[in-house]
């Protein structure tokens, strides 16, 4: 639990399977303003697409969060956890269209390196266009862009379906 600066508690829990269509659309909705904003409109269909959502929510090792603000559902996170090499994977991470500024994505992820604490290696991506991401990623959680990834990248291929030339970048934190 992080308190927030006017005395509210943003917690974790684990999302129900009855939840998971609302977690998408909620995922779904917080990415659509980068994606509108920087290409001015969404109409390819939803980004990140379904397949992508549903292959993150049943990887191997997946655990789906709500992120909550005193109790009320703010946000989300896709993470991968393997228990073996505490190298773990941040598939997904967002807050709520509407809550963004407001410091919850500081404290969500502070909670979720709380919760997972024996982590040795965060590793997570963002798409190039994402400026908000990057800057929150590095300037905010401590990651280092370690990898871009772009149309002739040995390994692009594997990537999420995304607008432009799909351009990502891969993040990691040690901790």
């Amino acid at each position: 639990m992080t308190a927030t600066p006017n005395g509210t508690h943003v917690t974790l829990d684990i999302v129900a399977e009855a939840d998971l269509p609302r977690f998408r659309q909620y995922l779904q909705k917080a990415f659509a303003v980068a994606v509108v904003e920087e290409f001015g409109s969404a109409d390819n269909g939803p980004v990140p697409s379904d397949a992508d959502v549903t292959a993150s929510f049943e990887a191997p090792n997946a655990v789906i969060h709500r992120i909550l603000e005193d109790g009320r559902w703010v946000g989300g996170a896709v993470v991968s956890i393997d228990a073996g090499t505490q190298h773990n994977s941040l598939d997904f991470f967002f807050v709520r269209a509407g809550e963004i500024g407001r410091g919850i994505g500081r404290k969500a992820w502070a909670a979720i390196e709380k919760h997972y604490a024996d982590t040795k290696v965060w590793t997570t991506h963002t798409p190039y266009f994402e400026k908000r991401n990057i800057h929150f990623y590095v300037n905010v959680c401590g990651f280092s862009i370690v990898e871009y990834y772009h149309a002739r990248h040995p390994d692009h291929s594997a990537g999420p379906d995304l607008p432009g030339d799909g351009g990502m970048f891969r993040f990691e934190k040690r901790m």
